[in-house]
């Protein structure tokens, strides 16, 4: 009778845990389905330059359910800068991601790259720079000849470098450039392996943080005006298959963006979620400093629109610079049927 009692015992659970099982796994698919009921489509989207505070809007659009209510689930991986990022696209490794303007100029123009569309802004004017730290020397751009510089091979800074040396008096000829990864430059700065690194004007608070010294920041911005910052791109031929898919990840993430600006602490603590090794502090001082560079002059212009007359004049900068081998047309970066609307 024991025997049967324990039987019937051992059923029940096994019954009951199966039901739990179902239970939790119709919980699981619903969950995976978006704001219009159907299942979520995998994106793979790539930040900008390492997991920073400058581009935590990413994980705050998937942890506030932007992303899902706009019917994705999104995957986030750490960018390498402009060059890496485009490859990293244009190969199908993945789907979206953030590259400065510029620098994708730069590429299209010289023939480094192709197949790639701008589809929204993210920043209205570029926040390229040189980063250094009081006592390396550097006060001015004339100071950076005869110093050692390190960036990523792909990244804007590094390839915009010979432009704004042009325009700012510096002789890049007596400036030397050594490879490092996003995630690895400040501490080769901390550590006085190199005297300056590429870096966002924004990452300055990070930048303190690490070296424990005050930064000295040399925005490329102060010689070379008109520029936007980064721009979401994604691959030519998912604009031209899926443009409504484009749009509505592009409104989700714009959507996070503001909400990250709006509430930088908050953003902060989400990149820490997501990322361990970030500095929520940092993080946050990011964000408020990258607010002045998202939104636009004229209060009135949407988060994430693009000008083909501002296109132009960068062009322009950089064809009087010598800097573009091929002449370029702003449709052939942006596709302006996608890009929000002023």
């Amino acid at each position: 009778m024991k025997r049967l009692t324990r039987t019937v015992a051992a059923v029940a659970l096994a019954t009951a845990l199966t039901l739990v099982s179902a239970c939790s796994s119709d919980s699981d698919s619903s969950g995976a389905k978006g704001g219009d009921g159907k299942a979520l489509e995998k994106v793979t989207y790539l930040t900008s330059f390492g997991n920073f505070g400058r581009d935590s809007y990413a994980w705050v659009a998937k942890e506030k359910g932007f992303f899902k209510e706009a019917g994705f689930d999104v995957e986030i991986k750490p960018g390498q800068g402009t060059g890496a990022v485009i490859q990293t696209i244009v190969g199908g490794q993945a789907d979206f991601g953030p590259i400065d303007l510029t620098g994708g100029l730069l590429q299209l123009g010289n023939g480094q790259a192709k197949d790639f569309v701008a589809v929204a802004a993210i920043q209205q004017r570029t926040m390229a720079g040189i980063a250094t730290v009081e006592g390396a020397g550097i006060a001015s751009p004339k100071d950076l000849e005869g110093k050692k510089l390190a960036d990523t091979p792909g990244s804007v800074v590094r390839n915009l470098f010979p432009t704004y040396a042009r325009l700012a008096d510096v002789d890049a000829s007596k400036v030397t450039w050594v490879n490092g990864d996003a995630q690895s430059l400040m501490g080769t700065l901390a550590a006085g392996q190199v005297d300056g690194i590429g870096q966002f004007v924004v990452g300055q608070p990070t930048i303190e943080a690490v070296t424990k010294k005050k930064a000295v920041m040399l925005p490329y911005s102060n010689v070379m005006q008109d520029l936007y910052g980064n721009v979401l791109i994604t691959s030519s031929r998912i604009a031209k298959e899926k443009p409504d898919m484009v749009k509505r990840f592009s409104a989700a993430l714009m959507k996070g963006l503001e909400y990250a600006l709006t509430n930088p602490q908050e953003a902060a603590g989400i990149l820490k979620k997501n990322v361990d090794a970030s500095n929520p502090a940092a993080a946050a001082a990011e964000l408020q400093l990258m607010a002045g560079y998202v939104r636009s002059s004229n209060s009135g212009t949407q988060i994430g629109t693009l000008d083909s007359g501002r296109v132009a004049k960068s062009i322009a900068i950089l064809q009087g610079a010598g800097s573009l081998k091929q002449n370029l047309t702003p449709d052939q970066i942006i596709d302006f049927d996608l890009a929000p609307k002023a």
